[in-house]
């Protein structure tokens, strides 16, 4: 139903419970390289159990051959530095939605590619600089799966 990228993820149990995560809702992963890990790092496998042989789980070279590989799907990413929040969204079957790595989130010029409406934010208290990666990644995709219907859950 959607495809959901990590652009340069760092930290395995990251990776491993967002995999957990697109077994669970249907979503593809798509992992943008470099990888702070290798795939078949121990906490991340750990943190994924066994749900790796459930999940659509594709690594690319850059962006650009990740998008190409979707036949450039409708993308929105996920940005402390985004204005729309991620609940005024209106999600469609394929999107893909982009989050950043975990220390230092998108950088400017992926985010400068897109439209500003597609720049997604969730709110939490001032002061505060992000949510963990995954628990970034299932509200949002949560929030999309929803508003589809949770076509294809039980």
């Amino acid at each position: 139903m959607f495809h959901l990228i990590l652009f340069e993820p760092e930290i395995p149990p990251n990776t491993g419970n967002i995999i957990r995560l697109c077994a669970n809702t249907g979503c593809s992963l798509h992992l943008v390289q470099p990888l702070g890990f290798m795939l078949d790092d121990k906490r991340m496998r750990r943190a994924g159990l066994d749900y790796c042989e459930y999940a659509d789980i594709v690594e690319h070279e850059s962006l650009s051959a990740c998008l190409d590989s979707l036949g450039h799907p409708r993308l929105v990413a996920v940005s402390t530095r985004g204005q729309t929040p991620y609940t005024g969204y209106r999600y469609q079957e394929g999107d893909a939605i982009l989050l950043g790595p975990e220390t230092r989130g998108l950088p400017a010029e992926v985010l400068a590619e897109l439209p500003a409406a597609r720049v997604l934010r969730i709110p939490m208290q001032t002061g505060n600089r992000s949510l963990n990666l995954s628990n970034a990644a299932a509200v949002v995709l949560y929030e999309a799966w929803r508003q589809n219907k949770f076509a294809g859950g039980h």
